[in-house]
């Protein structure tokens, strides 16, 4: 309300083709002033519906991350680990989206820079950036122009660049170093998973050469499990005790979790083929299908192969993991039969290769990949993106053809096209030598600086040495023993919980476990 030439008006709000708020003319009455500005919601060429099932699928997507991995992930490690977990899920998700936008995105999605190969960077905060209608200048002309805003696709696109370093957070758990951590994640998103994108979505290398991932089995699951599997290995191993308790900390966190991560898996599928469209619902089903018969598969082979021959809800859930990895580069291109194939071989390989592997067979005896990204998210990722080479149909449509000009369809060696399944390994063996070489030469450069791992005192402690917050205070944990282990190891006392003084209180029972 306000005084407006001594008389009393209420300050009208219209909206102009731009979007940009106005104020209504003084005196007349809103909607007169509507009607003469003749204002409109939406551009012309964006569609509602399209917008709002990009951004809730995005939404969708990023509950996976936060809270998703920070509680699946906080329920599996050891309690003296659950804030250092949900520090560097949190972290990871803050600093990929300041990169993304500033330069990130347009390395991943924007016009060729270094060949094909990566993208020039440059930043999206403008209005262009947000507001304009959404594209990618390399899929100009082989893709529906798309109807929504550039910002839904950037916002999009940066929740899967979020949850690839997150993903392989499972790797490291329990002993890196968290500013090493946070110089790693920005440098990573630039050199390895920007390009990753360009190379298979963005218009790229093997885009040109008819790759498929549909919605990320190679440029995030593979590349997570590798890089994982690097970043493991340079930075260290946990102490050996704690290697020994393999036992979660909370169940029904991890059920909470792997909860998130199902159903926000619609999003992550169903967002991409950028339509809502039936090619969305495809996915959606064949995700769920795929993952179900996923999860019933491994705890089928718990009953009978496993140690004790019982189901576990832990391994059902390694199966869920393997049945939603193993989908996504497929989602959208194999019928429901395809689906239930990727989802069973994905779980009983993984499965096989989970017990097996880590005995017996080098590097990965070697290696300790804390919560075994390299096969539920490496594996599986791999295997996903081969079987779509095997199984994609040309009877499920992505675009529909408009008058002579034929539907967008895909076709694997099942169905007259061998030269896909070649594809798809060659596609795989870039991500796999480029990652590892990003990772490792990430690493490297920063140990030149400071060590990777925590010190033998701080992995003793834990959460409480890190961070001086505990998750779990009411477990009445001896606060003497880790003040003594960090002093042995010429380290600050830690005084108390949060600079407190006094009675400190540590994130677990540090000298047992």
């Amino acid at each position: 309300m306000g005084q407006i030439n001594g008389t009393d008006n209420t300050e009208a709000v219209g909206w102009d083709r731009a979007g940009r708020r106005c104020l209504a003319s003084p005196g007349v009455p809103l909607r007169f002033s509507l009607w003469r500005r003749r204002v409109v919601p939406y551009a012309s060429w964006l569609s509602p519906g399209d917008n709002a099932w990009q951004l809730t699928a995005a939404t969708l997507v990023g509950l996976m991350s936060i809270p998703g991995l920070a509680v699946l992930y906080g329920g599996i490690v050891q309690k003296k680990w659950a804030v250092n977990t949900m520090m560097m899920v949190f972290s990871a998700f803050c600093l990929t989206l300041i990169v993304w936008v500033l330069w990130a995105f347009k390395m991943g999605f924007g016009t060729p820079w270094i060949g094909h190969f990566v993208g020039k960077p440059g930043d999206v905060v403008g209005a262009s950036g947000l507001q304009a209608q959404a594209q990618v200048p390399l899929l100009k002309g082989l893709a529906p122009n798309f109807r929504f805003p550039q910002g839904s696709l950037v916002y999009f696109q940066f929740v899967f660049a979020a949850i690839t370093p997150i993903l392989f957070i499972g790797s490291v758990l329990g002993r890196i170093k968290f500013k090493v951590w946070l110089v790693f994640v920005p440098l990573w998103i630039t050199f390895a998973y920007a390009v990753n994108a360009f190379l298979l979505w963005g218009g790229g290398f093997w885009a040109g050469k008819g790759a498929l991932d549909f919605s990320g089995g190679y440029v995030i699951h593979l590349a997570a499990g590798v890089s994982g599997f690097v970043a493991a290995a340079m930075v260290g191993p946990r102490l050996a005790k704690d290697r020994k308790v393999g036992k979660p900390n909370n169940l029904l966190f991890i059920a909470l979790g792997a909860g998130l991560l199902w159903l926000g898996w619609n999003g992550f599928n169903g967002g991409d083929p950028y339509f809502a469209g039936a090619d969305a619902t495809a996915a959606v089903v064949n995700t769920n299908l795929a993952t179900a018969v996923a999860m019933m598969a491994w705890i089928i082979c718990d009953m009978t192969f496993g140690e004790k021959k019982k189901p576990t809800f832990l391994g059902g859930v390694n199966g869920m993991i393997c049945g939603l990895v193993g989908i996504t580069p497929a989602a959208g291109y194999v019928n429901g039969v395809g689906a239930i194939i990727i989802g069973l071989v994905c779980s009983v390989v993984v499965f096989f290769a989970f017990t097996y592997l880590p005995r017996k067979v080098w590097p990965f005896n070697k290696v300790d990949d804390a919560l075994g990204v390299v096969y539920t998210h490496g594996f599986a990722g791999l295997l996903g993106g081969l079987l779509v080479g095997l199984l994609a149909d040309p009877k499920i449509i992505v675009y529909l053809g408009i008058g002579k000009n034929p539907d967008v369809t895909t076709s694997g060696l099942f169905y007259g096209h061998p030269r896909q399944l070649l594809i798809q390994a060659g596609a795989a063996g870039t991500v796999i030598v480029w990652d590892a070489f990003v990772t490792f030469a990430i690493l490297k450069g920063i140990s030149l600086f400071t060590s990777l791992r925590m010190s033998d005192a701080e992995l003793e402690v834990g959460d409480l040495a890190v961070h001086d917050e505990v998750a779990y205070p009411e477990d009445d944990p001896d606060p003497v023993g880790a003040d003594l282990a960090m002093q042995g190891a010429g380290q600050p006392h830690l005084g108390g919980l949060n600079g407190s003084g006094g009675d400190a209180v540590a994130g677990d029972r540090v000298l047992s476990e």
